[in-house]
């Protein structure tokens, strides 16, 4: 179809990377030290980036170009944007009362597993509370801490998320302590994440 779309004119570019930044859709990247029109379809022809551009290297064309594909955007943002509701997320140091844990579905992860899954935001803590500690290396046991939060909240159901390594068993071992000891029955799900990242039980 013909549209009104964007066009760089890279002669004029200095590289600044300005619109690139300015473009909400993705549409623009840095390539070889120059802005260029990555995709017509995440293009919506609007012009965010023009006012960004100090060289006016930026202008509106018509031309043949792909439908804009506002789907394919907002999912792409989605991969991009951080998944995380709260903070703190350090077990040792979120307050038990606090409220998001209220209705909340929680993440319990081994620090090393956000590091060796190229996608646990998407696959893990989307829609979740997130709470991360090292049985190894932390000096506390959380068992204690996590009974306290389960039996004061609503909590809907747990997801831990530990690695394959022996050390991680200690954290799933404390959250099923806690749930125990809080008299809760509730649905407990662990994902054992491999070294090189993949997921090796469907458990999640």
């Amino acid at each position: 179809m013909i549209r009104k779309i964007i066009q760089i004119d890279e002669a004029k570019c200095n590289g600044c990377g300005a619109c690139a930044n300015a473009c909400h859709e993705g549409a623009i990247g840095m390539v070889n030290g120059k802005a260029r029109l990555l995709r017509d379809d995440y293009c919506d022809g609007l012009g965010d980036c023009l006012p960004s551009c100090p060289t006016g290297a930026i202008s509106f064309t018509e031309r043949e170009a792909a439908s804009y594909d506002e789907a394919a955007v907002k999912a792409a943002q989605r991969q991009k944007k951080s998944c995380l509701s709260q903070w703190p997320v350090q077990l040792r140091l979120v307050p038990a009362n606090a409220p998001y844990f209220d209705g909340a579905e929680l993440l319990i992860a081994a620090d090393c597993t956000a590091f060796a899954c190229r996608d646990f935001h998407d696959k893990f803590i989307r829609d979740r509370i997130a709470l991360v500690g090292c049985p190894k290396l932390d000096p506390v046991d959380y068992t204690e801490k996590l009974t306290e939060i389960i039996r004061g909240n609503e909590i809907r159901g747990i997801t831990v998320a530990r690695m394959e390594v022996p050390c991680c068993g200690g954290l799933e071992r404390a959250v099923r302590a806690a749930l125990q000891a809080s008299g809760k029955d509730l649905v407990c799900r662990v994902a054992v994440i491999s070294t090189d990242g993949r997921i090796l039980n469907a458990d999640k």
